[in-house]
Order: structure tokens, then C-alpha cells, then sequence
């Protein structure tokens, strides 16, 4: 089994910065993608980024220039640094991660619980 947890939501003015954080244990052999998604009250989840396990990013274009997505891949973790935020960005934010729990077992897809992001004045 594996736990996904997100740190770093909070309040925050519109222009401000959010870094988010996500740690993953529990049986891990491997992570494939990891990634960030968000729903907002009341819409469907959505992809804000993924990174790929050599680095490379994918970000949604709501979110391109403004966000950066990063990983350790020694620490087992992924992070979120949000700049420019706007009310639109208030969401519950999720992380993700594609986990293999041994050589030559199955990818599973893990989720964290979410942490809340609220951009107001």
C-alpha cells in the first residue's frame, strides 16, 4: 500500500505564491508519473501538471508560465510552486502518482487526500 501527502495549501491573495508539496510511502518499487490535479466546487478534477519520472513536465494551459512542477526522485516527491494565483485557482488540489510495489508488478494509480488552495482578498 501506498500514502500520498500533500502539504502547503492555505489562503492567499490574488498574486501570491503557494508551493504544494507531496511525500509518497508505503511499498514503492518505482514511480512512474506524478502529477497535480484540482477540483473546485462544484467542477470536475483536473489536471493541473504531471511530471514524467526522467523530469519532463506537462502543464494544463490555465496554468502554464504561472506553475512549475518538480520531483525528487531520491525523496519520493513531487512539488507544486504557484505563482501569480487568481481566484480561479481555488481549488482542492491533489496529488497523483503512478506506483509499482515491486519489479515487474502492475502500475498502480494512488491519490492523495487533497489540500485545500483558496486565492481571495
Amino acid at each position: 500500500q501506498v500514502q500520498l501527502v500533500e502539504s502547503g495549501g492555505g489562503l492567499v491573495q490574488p498574486g501570491g505564491s503557494l508551493r504544494l508539496s507531496c511525500v509518497a510511502a508505503g511499498s514503492i518499487f518505482s514511480i512512474d508519473t506524478m502529477g497535480w490535479y484540482r477540483q473546485a466546487p462544484g467542477k470536475q478534477r483536473e489536471l493541473v501538471a504531471t511530471i514524467s519520472s526522467r523530469g519532463i513536465p506537462n502543464y494544463a494551459d490555465s496554468v502554464k508560465d504561472r506553475f512549475t512542477i518538480s520531483r525528487d526522485n531520491a525523496k519520493n516527491t513531487v512539488a507544486l510552486q504557484s505563482n501569480s494565483l487568481k481566484p480561479e485557482d481555488t481549488a482542492v488540489y491533489y496529488c497523483n502518482a503512478h506506483v509499482a510495489a515491486r519489479a515487474y508488478s502492475n502500475w498502480i494509480n494512488y491519490w492523495g487526500k487533497g489540500t485545500l488552495v483558496t486565492v481571495s482578498s
